[in-house]
């Protein structure tokens, strides 16, 4: 399949972001559990809190979200508010290497997350502008694929200077600042074809009080998804199942780490995930040419119960990559064709803002994941009860997943 400029332009912010994205899977966490030990914090305490600044992002953006991207569905408006979010990302990442005390590397985290995570919002919206519904899957799916397999670059490079840095007299600290500034580098560089070639096609007319008129939209939007029953429903089940998904993504190598397992092993493991994911992401995309989309995100969910279980009984290096490879095989199906079919069933001139009701239920919805996996922890004193609380998402995004599924029949 031929893919136009536009469609390449996008997928390369896939790419790009995606350095920032295996940062804080991987190394990010590892530094922070550096940071943390110098400052008297215990694992189970390190755990805790890395989750709850996941947790307190996660709930920032929930919130800021849907408003920001009622405004960018405005004439002329989406690319200006993409372009903030996504340098306030990439500030902050930079920001992140000065950080050498924990509680201050926690704040500049959490900003730059909302800026990235913000910037994910209206960089999903695009996909209305930038390709065909029958193009939807494959350009959604490559992106995925591409940005698992294209932020490997960085991230070995950022490994090296982490992991080897001590035998050519780079000290950890210096190390992670070269890997913040490589990895926001490489995120914006990226960034520069698709800001050169979007154009916004799906818009609403710009008023004299956008703000107000946004806000206006949203009050409507609410109302217009109460009434679009596939819409609810699908929302419901997204809000569950990739509560889980975002969970596991997020908590993965502090997991790892507070078992006490191999740093080195760890990365490795999860840099396995990144090359699994960009077959099986790719793979799935060409599935959804011959099945219904419905059908593999079911598989996809069934799957990640199973994963989740798995890492209730987690215990040594071979066990977590094991886990790593799993992660890998569906992780980009589910995301990716979560993101088409969503797009499909909502208006084009909207996306914004359905995007942003998205948002709500993902990465909102991970707040409540993580808090859960470090509320049971630190409640047990047991990390795998804590992870594998997570399975219950599961199974219910699956049942009102596929009660959507039949309302839409």
């Amino acid at each position: 399949m031929k893919f136009s400029k536009e469609e390449k332009s996008w997928i390369l912010y896939d790419v790009g972001n995606s350095a920032f994205t295996l940062l804080i899977a991987t190394i990010m966490p590892i530094y922070f559990n550096y940071l943390a030990e110098s400052g008297g914090l215990t694992e189970v305490q390190y755990l805790a809190y890395w989750g709850y600044a996941a947790s307190i992002t996660t709930l920032i953006v929930a919130l800021l979200g849907p408003v920001c991207g009622s405004i960018a569905d405005t004439k002329g408006l989406k690319k200006p508010i993409f372009v903030a979010a996504l340098l306030i990302g990439a500030i902050g990442c930079v920001s992140l290497g000065l950080a050498k005390q924990w509680m201050i590397f926690l704040i500049i985290f959490v900003i730059a997350k909302v800026g990235y995570s913000s910037s994910l919002i209206f960089y999903d919206a695009m996909l209305t502008d930038i390709t065909t519904e029958e193009k939807m899957d494959q350009v959604s799916s490559l992106g995925y694929a591409l940005g698992y397999i294209g932020s490997c670059i960085p991230f070995l490079i950022c490994l090296v200077l982490v992991l080897g840095g001590s035998s050519i007299g780079i000290s950890m600290g210096t190390a992670m600042m070269l890997s913040f500034l490589i990895t926001a580098l490489w995120w914006v560089l990226l960034s520069i074809p698709l800001l050169r070639r979007y154009q916004q096609k799906y818009y609403v007319e710009k008023k004299p009080h956008v703000i107000a008129e946004s806000f206006k939209r949203l009050g409507n939007t609410f109302r217009n998804v109460k009434q679009e029953k596939k819409i609810f429903i699908f929302l419901l089940a997204f809000f569950f199942y990739i509560d889980g998904v975002y969970t596991i993504i997020d908590m993965a190598t502090a997991y790892g780490s507070a078992l006490g397992l191999d740093t080195t092993g760890l990365l490795v493991a999860l840099l396995v995930t990144q090359i699994v994911a960009f077959p099986f992401a790719i793979l799935f995309g060409r599935l959804a040419k011959k099945y219904r989309a419905e059908v593999l995100i079911t598989i996809c969910i069934i799957a990640y119960f199973g994963i989740a279980v798995f890492a209730y009984f987690l215990k040594n290096q071979v066990q977590f990559f094991t886990l790593a490879v799993l992660v890998g095989m569906f992780q980009g199906g589910i995301q990716a064709l979560s993101r088409s079919y969503f797009t499909k069933i909502i208006p084009a001139e909207r996306a914004g803002e359905y995007f942003g009701l998205m948002d709500i239920c993902g990465k909102g919805a991970a707040f409540i994941g993580t808090a859960v996996v470090s509320s049971v922890s630190q409640l047990t004193g047991d990390i795998n009860k804590g992870v594998g609380a997570i399975a219950v998402f599961f199974v219910l995004g699956l049942i009102f997943f596929r009660i959507s599924v039949k309302s839409e029949n």
